[in-house]
């Protein structure tokens, strides 16, 4: 094939991409928010939140974001966004259930921290929520799944949610809108690589 067939031929096949994409996107009339959840086992699903997060403050939005589960130590995106003005920031600031290894504790501050959720999920000048690691509270029994699902379905219609976690719950996925699963080909930690600050967290 010479370079000028492949340079049409490469043509062709752009046009008529071009025409399956604008017709998807003129078949998509719905407006409002959209829930997204992103599990599995793999790194990066409050990464990709938080990118997320920073793409709606970008546009002037407010965002709102909750963390379940970490909180007790350092972590560079609360540093960097905590104090930003347009977004809402609560932290169950309990750390990880392994370090606390108390249930009753883990339960009352996710109920607390939930308060906050339930709030900012009843707020339409709130454009993105996010849930950070909701999906182990609701597995442990620290928080009612019908509530979280209740709250989920009746928050404002323009508001966007994002729930991040592993198990994921059938009832929160057949919720969502968007679902991605992260799963492990490898990980630096099995290796016996130390975490590293700015990377994990």
């Amino acid at each position: 094939m010479t370079e000028e067939k492949r340079k049409q031929r490469h043509k062709k096949a752009m046009q008529t991409k071009k025409r399956l994409v604008d017709a998807r996107i003129a078949e998509a009339q719905i407006d409002r928010g959209v829930l997204i959840v992103i599990t599995g086992n793999g790194k990066g699903k409050t990464s990709s939140a938080f990118g997320t997060a920073i793409r709606s403050l970008g546009y002037g939005y407010k965002v709102a974001i909750v963390q379940f589960i970490k909180g007790a130590g350092e972590c560079g995106e609360r540093n960097f966004l905590q104090n930003h003005p347009d977004v809402f920031y609560t932290v169950m600031a309990t750390g990880f259930t392994w370090e606390t290894q108390d249930r009753d504790v883990d339960i009352q501050a996710a109920q607390a921290v939930w308060q906050s959720a339930k709030a900012y999920l009843l707020n339409p000048d709130i454009h993105l929520v996010i849930l950070d690691e909701l999906t182990y509270m609701v597995k442990y029994g620290y928080l009612d799944g019908e509530e979280v699902l209740s709250c989920l379905k009746n928050r404002p219609v323009q508001q966007n949610v994002i729930v991040t976690g592993r198990a994921a719950s059938k009832d929160l996925l057949a919720l969502a809108d968007t679902a991605s699963e992260i799963n492990v080909i490898k990980h630096a930690f099995d290796a016996g690589i130390k975490a590293q600050k700015g990377i994990e967290w």
